[in-house]
């Protein structure tokens, strides 16, 4: 979901992002899905196509872990 609200933020298409980023069209649609991984590579492209860090990709995690305490 974060790649597709950052990709969506900037008013790109998934065919924009896939030509920005040398990556295939129907892979993205996986990613975005979440019915696919992206390894290290592929993150690492995506931020590129996106011309963001690679941790804002990853950032919403940190704060989602199991038994953690919320926002206060």
């Amino acid at each position: 979901m974060q790649i597709r609200r950052l990709r969506e933020g900037r008013g790109y298409s998934l065919e924009q992002l896939a030509e920005r980023s040398g990556l295939s069209f129907r892979g993205l649609i996986y990613i975005e899905h979440g019915q696919r991984s992206p390894s290290v590579l592929t993150l690492l492209d995506i931020a590129a196509g996106l011309d963001v860090e690679p941790g804002e990709l990853v950032n919403h995690i940190a704060g989602e872990g199991v038994g953690e305490p919320g926002p206060q």
